[in-house]
């Protein structure tokens, strides 16, 4: 291995450790209920789909969900995510990113539900941000869970 592939190889692993970041710092965000900060997560023209709301496209709409809408409203919610197991890669300035989501509930009755985030990310002036994040609940200790998500109300 010369020198330049090297480097490149040390590149791409700093790459997958800033994505890494990036993604904990979106799930302890959503846990300290500071979705404020997520819209500067994303891309101007970033999308996120959270569950079955629709793909929201840009950051006024990413804004709408995270800082203003139904995700802001959470006070008083006891959820804790663990987000884990990636599977990354990265091609340049360009990755895909899917993480198995686990979200657990102590009120009304100890309860969770597990879901995936698939992202796609790009790094923009030296920083990676999310261009696109969906996820979708796919399994919940209560059946019922599944079917209370949020609805694009536009």
């Amino acid at each position: 291995m010369n020198l330049e592939e090297l480097m490149l190889k040390v590149q791409k692993l700093e790459d997958l450790e800033e994505i890494k970041k990036l993604h904990r710092e979106y799930i302890a965000c959503i846990d300290k209920m500071e979705t404020d900060k997520v819209p500067d997560m994303f891309t101007e023209d970033g999308i996120a789909e959270i569950q079955d709301s629709g793909e929201l496209k840009g950051k006024k709409a990413i804004e709408e969900l995270y800082a203003k809408g139904y995700l802001s409203q959470r006070k008083g919610r006891t959820d804790g995510h663990l987000c884990g197991e990636p599977i990354i890669t990265v091609d340049g300035n360009k990755a895909k990113g899917h993480w198995t989501v686990y979200i657990f509930f102590s009120v009304p009755s100890v309860q969770w539900t597990q879901g995936v985030n698939d992202c796609e990310y790009v790094k923009e002036n030296g920083k990676w941000k999310f261009k696109k994040l969906k996820f979708v609940r796919t399994v919940a200790s209560d059946p019922a869970i599944l079917a209370r998500v949020p609805r694009n109300t536009k």
